[in-house]
């Protein structure tokens, strides 16, 4: 009230210019009243029937979702299996081995001609047992599972079979084979070159097998063919052609070393001709048999000149021509290449019947 009344007197002293500039100043002065927004009203309690309504934006839940996939099924290059160890450190989990052969223990190890096969130890369904690996050539490289295995290494017919068993290192062996090579040849007795038929080699072993016989390490060896051999002493048997120039020797092969042996054959090249007469033409269509001392049949053959090679010996030949048997004597000595006639008369028919 006081401050009213004080203010009135003041304006009353003024000229009514002085009051107009006097109010617009004070109009001034105020600050002005600003106008504020109606603040929302909150919402309503939610009643029963509310609750199923949908939510617009409800919360994922990421429990509830279907997980996305962590590994894609792109192909990457083959890596070697390994682990990690419970410091952290890989560790492969196949073993190395490595192999070379040797001829003997001082001898350089083979660059090629080597054949390697692991097996595993244990027998297959089959009662077999399983091939794991194979290489050929000289040394070798194999990845393998840890565990025991055979090591099959063949050389020719030189072969050596090692067991081994290997963990998760690298391990290097080395298989001595201790063999050798035998090389053959033959010649005839004043040492000219056997031409007349074909001349071949086979190797029999030391051991005999149920029947009593030799086991046959290789067969139709041709002449000067290098064989590898494990160190041991063979029998040989050399055929000169395919009737009985056989010639038969026992040859030692010694590790490390090529063996050179040459046999040589007592035969000779025969051709038989049934004639009229000595020199004459051959006549066809002849059946032959040729016996040895003891009246065994040697071989037989058709034809007007049969030949064959025939070990030195004393023989007997029979011809059969048109119902006639004809009949001679003969020898062969060696290196003596000839031709045997039998002369077709009636005397030696009808004493051949």
């Amino acid at each position: 009230m006081t401050t009213l009344s004080l203010t009135a007197v003041l304006l009353s002293a003024l000229s009514p210019a002085q009051i107009q500039a006097q109010a617009q100043t004070l109009a001034e002065a105020q600050p002005q009243t600003q106008m504020l927004a109606t603040p929302p009203l909150p919402r309503a309690k939610p009643t029963a029937e509310a609750r199923s309504v949908a939510i617009e934006n409800p919360i994922e839940n990421l429990l509830d979702r279907q997980p996305k996939p962590l590994f894609s099924n792109t192909l990457i290059p083959y890596a070697p299996a390994v682990r990690t160890s419970p410091g952290g450190r890989l560790e492969v989990e196949q073993g190395a081995l490595y192999l070379t052969a040797k001829l003997t223990e001082d001898s350089p190890p083979l660059p090629s001609g080597v054949i390697w096969r692991i097996y595993s130890e244990t027998t297959n369904a089959d009662g077999r047992l399983e091939l794991v690996a194979s290489a050929e050539g000289g040394d070798a490289e194999f990845r393998l599972d840890p565990g025991a295995y055979l090591i099959h290494t063949a050389y020719g017919y030189a072969t050596r079979t090692n067991r081994i068993v290997i963990g998760r290192e690298a391990k290097p062996k080395e298989v001595i084979l201790n063999a050798g090579g035998m090389q053959l040849s033959g010649t005839a007795e004043d040492e000219a070159p056997l031409t007349s038929a074909p001349l071949s080699f086979d190797i029999y072993g030391s051991d005999f097998n149920e029947r009593g016989e030799r086991n046959v390490i290789a067969e139709n060896v041709r002449p000067g063919k290098i064989i590898r051999l494990g160190a041991d002493t063979y029998h040989v048997v050399s055929h000169y052609g395919d009737i009985n120039a056989v010639v038969r020797a026992d040859v030692q092969v010694l590790p490390g070393k090529l063996t050179e042996a040459r046999v040589y054959h007592l035969a000779a090249d025969i051709t038989l001709k049934l004639v009229n007469a000595p020199g004459g033409e051959a006549i066809a269509n002849t059946s032959w048999s040729i016996l040895n001392t003891g009246g065994d049949v040697v071989v037989e053959a058709s034809g007007a000149f049969p030949d064959f090679v025939l070990a030195a010996g004393d023989y007997e030949v029979i011809a059969r021509n048109n119902g006639q048997i004809y009949r001679s004597d003969f020898s062969v000595e060696s290196g003596n290449n000839r031709e045997v006639e039998v002369i077709a008369v009636g005397d030696q028919a009808a004493l051949a019947n």
